[in-house]
């Protein structure tokens, strides 16, 4: 084992794990990043065969303030790093109810659109924006700050917000105060999905997911998601952090709870802090000892709740779909009936939601001349479900290949050239998610704040957590967020220099700032 310092191991080469190195890398530590994989990203890589290339995972970019930071923080320009588009539309939502929201950040356009669902409706949305803008600005403190204990929620900000967050309402109780009709409450509540829960579960507080959308924008990233996290591992190299590839943590060496180094199948390797960036569950159960967890023992684990799961598939298609726009939701015709096939009855969906990326329409270079990229997921019920994916992956796939006519899509089987199935069973064996849960724990007030596992994780020593597992929770905005919240908390412990952002690095007029604004 190597001598002691400022030596930070960082299991996982996700968003969390990479912008841990970049700020510890500037802050002025040696850090070792470890990746099972032969690339970076983790669910935040890329699937490339045949010429085409997907995103694994995460395909929305919501939110980019924070990771414009983070890299401002250590002398980058995210915007020139990594060029990007504003979508407009931001998506296209098609309902089996009836009806078809091009959503936009446009507000009289966006006005327009709900009247052509609703008209009642129409005078809602920005009274939605403003009550949102409001909520986000008191939040946004909670968000990028630690949660250790419950005394935490004594702090000034907490409780100014706490009249805002509403914990007794879930998001689409609270979109009932400005919608009348149930398909406009879909239509701001659905994004609650991309922390794998039902609107009708999920907290209040995360009506600002849509806000976040119409506000501050849906950006593509040229070369999709998967291009930040390589942007990203590039940067850290630059910067001096040692990237090891194909190198999976087997075990970690303790002295007593403190974490000390860690083994890989090229050796041993000693450190002064680790920071973890795996599935959390996953992570606890293979590599620390039952006897040195005490809040998080394996009953605690597996009683938790956690997200659904999705069933993902990956298409190189033949021929162009000019008429589908980049991202298009198809919302189930009774879509109450969809979520608790998915959440409670733990069943394959009849009438199942799903998603379609049709990247190529805004970035034709992800798929060979003269055809497309099709990313397709489907929500389904995580591993805890006893769903047999070895015998139903088949039947379902063909039922989502049907389900394409609800959007306008059709696509034969002679014009697929690529195919790639991700199922539940999938994400838990080939990427070491926990009961396949691709969103992690659940986002219940029984699992947020100080409730969730701790930045500084709270079992063991020299241990900080990063990720969807962690405070602030999932999705790449909260995720990159988690980073900075461990990699101060870090800092302070090694007593080395954080590194401050400076706003004036911000590129002006980029996402730091909304197009427009609601008086």
């Amino acid at each position: 084992m190597s001598g002691r310092g400022n030596n930070v191991s960082i299991i996982g080469a996700g968003p969390g794990g990479l912008a841990s190195a970049m700020l510890m890398a500037a802050a002025g530590a040696r850090v070792t990043l470890f990746e099972k994989m032969a690339r970076p990203g983790g669910r935040c890589s890329a699937i490339e065969s045949d010429g085409f290339r997907f995103d694994t995972g995460p395909t929305f970019f919501l939110y980019p303030r924070v990771l414009e930071e983070i890299f401002a923080s250590v002398g980058r320009d995210l915007h020139r790093e990594v060029p990007m588009k504003r979508l407009d539309p931001l998506y296209r939502l098609e309902f089996g109810a009836g009806g078809r929201i091009d959503a936009t950040s446009d507000i009289e356009r966006m006005k327009a659109q709900i009247a052509g669902i609703n008209p009642d409706d129409a005078s809602a949305f920005e009274n939605f924006l403003r009550e949102n803008r409001g909520k986000l600005e008191k939040f946004r403190p909670i968000l990028e700050s630690p949660f250790s204990s419950m005394l935490d929620l004594l702090r000034p900000s907490v409780l100014k917000a706490a009249p805002l967050v509403r914990p007794w309402r879930s998001v689409a109780d609270d979109l009932q105060k400005h919608f009348r009709d149930p398909r406009l409450i879909t239509a701001f509540s659905f994004q609650s999905k991309y922390l794998g829960m039902s609107p009708f579960q999920c907290p209040s507080l995360f009506t600002i997911l849509a806000f976040l959308e119409y506000e501050y924008g849906v950006w593509h990233p040229l070369g999709g998601c998967a291009a930040v996290s390589e942007k990203m591992a590039a940067i850290a190299r630059e910067m001096g952090v040692d990237i090891r590839y194909e190198e999976p943590v087997e075990a970690l060496h303790f002295e007593g709870r403190k974490v000390v180094g860690l083994r890989t199948s090229a050796g041993d390797h000693r450190c002064d802090a680790l920071v973890v960036n795996a599935d959390f569950a996953q992570a606890m159960r293979s590599l620390v000892p039952l006897s040195l967890r005490k809040r998080w023992n394996d009953r605690r684990i597996e009683s938790s709740r956690y997200s659904c799961s999705t069933f993902m598939m990956y298409l190189g298609v033949e021929g162009k779909f000019a008429q589908l726009p980049h991202h298009t939701i198809y919302i189930a015709e009774d879509y109450q009936r969809n979520l608790k096939e998915i959440d409670e009855w733990k069943v394959i969906p009849a009438d199942p939601s799903f998603y379609v990326q049709n990247a190529c329409v805004t970035d034709p270079g992800l798929a060979p001349d003269g055809m497309s990229t099709l990313y397709v997921l489907v929500p389904v019920p995580h591993q805890g479900s006893g769903i047999d994916w070895k015998a139903e992956a088949a039947g379902f796939r063909s039922r989502v290949l049907r389900q394409f006519r609800k959007i306008g899509l059709e696509v034969s089987e002679d014009r697929i050239r690529y195919e790639k199935i991700l199922t539940p069973a999938d994400w838990e064996g080939g990427y070491q998610i926990y009961r396949g849960a691709t969103f992690n724990l659940a986002h219940n007030l029984g699992q947020m704040l100080h409730l969730r596992p701790h930045n500084q994780f709270e079992d063991l020593e020299q241990v900080y957590l990063v990720g969807g597992g962690t405070h602030p929770g999932s999705g790449l905005p909260v995720i990159y967020e988690s980073a900075r919240i461990s990699s101060r908390m870090l800092c302070q412990r090694l007593d080395l220099p954080f590194p401050e952002f400076s706003a004036a690095k911000i590129v002006a007029g980029t996402s730091g700032k909304p197009e427009r604004k609601v008086a």
